[in-house]
C-alpha cells in the first residue's frame, strides 16, 4: 500500500515557517502532560516552529495532537532511524531532526515528504548534509561562540540553512541571527527543568515571550 502521508509541500512549508518565524521550541521532558502544557505556553506566546523529540513520552501523540492546529508547523527531534522517521512522519512531523547527519534519515525524511535536519559541526559534515539535500543543518554542539562560527562557515557557503539549537539564548540570539543563522531553537534556555518540574508554565510562557523577543530585534 503506498504511504499516505503528508504531500511533497512540507519540506517547502518548514523552510518557509523557519524563515517566517526564526525560532524554534525544542520540548525534550519526562512527563507527557507536562510536555503538552508548557509547549502550549509557548505556543499562547507566539512560538509557531515546534519540536517533540521521540525521547519525550507519547511522542506521537504530542505531533498529532500540536499537528492538528493550523498555525503550527510541528516536527520530530532525536530521530535516529528509518522506522522513527516513519513513525514521526505518519503522526504529522513537517520535519525530522537528528542530533548527527546519517544520509539515510535524511533520504527516508525527503522519501516521505517531511523536511530532514541533521545534526553538524564540522564544514565538512554541514556540506554533507547540504549535498544530501537537508533542508536546515542543526549546528550542534554549541561552538562556543555561536554567532562567530555561523559567520565564519557561511563566508564561504552562504547557501547553508543553519539553526543552531544548543547555546542560544535571549543573550546572543539576535547576534547569531545577524550572523546567518536561519533560525534558532531553544530546549533548556526555555523549557528549564526546574520549571518543568514545578510545572510553572506561566513562567515558561514569560520565558518563551522574552525569547521571541530577543528574535524579533535581530531584524531591528
Amino acid at each position: 500500500m503506498a504511504y499516505d502521508g503528508p504531500s511533497m509541500s512540507s519540506e517547502t512549508a518548514f523552510t518557509a515557517a523557519l524563515a517566517q518565524h526564526r525560532a524554534v521550541a525544542i520540548m525534550r521532558a519526562t512527563s507527557r502532560d507536562r510536555a503538552a502544557a508548557a509547549m502550549w505556553a509557548a505556543v499562547e506566546a507566539g512560538f509557531r516552529v515546534l519540536e517533540f523529540t521521540m525521547t519525550t513520552p507519547d511522542v506521537l501523540g504530542l505531533v498529532a495532537e500540536f499537528a492538528a492546529d493550523a498555525r503550527l508547523t510541528v516536527g520530530a527531534g532525536t530521530v535516529m532511524d528509518l522506522e522513527a522517521a516513519e513513525q514521526a512522519v505518519r503522526a504529522g512531523a513537517r520535519f525530522l531532526v537528528s542530533p548527527v547527519l546519517d544520509e539515510r534519515v535524511v533520504a527516508r525524511a525527503r522519501a516521505l515528504g517531511a523536511a530532514a535536519v541533521p545534526g553538524c559541526f564540522t564544514p565538512t559534515e554541514l556540506w554533507r548534509a547540504h549535498t544530501a539535500g537537508a533542508a536546515a543543518q542543526k549546528l550542534f554542539p554549541s561552538p562556543g561562540d555561536v554567532a562567530a562560527y555561523v559567520r565564519v562557515v557561511r563566508g564561504p557557503m552562504p547557501f547553508l540553512n543553519l539553526l543552531p539549537t544548543n547555546g542560544v539564548d535571549a543573550a546572543n540570539a539576535a547576534a547569531v541571527l545577524q550572523a546567518g543563522a536561519a533560525g534558532v531553537g531553544f530546549t533548556t534556555p526555555l523549557f528549564a527543568p526546574e520549571l518543568m518540574h514545578a510545572a510553572d508554565f506561566a513562567a515558561i510562557g514569560a520565558r518563551a515571550t522574552t525569547l521571541l523577543a530577543a528574535v524579533r530585534s535581530a531584524a531591528a
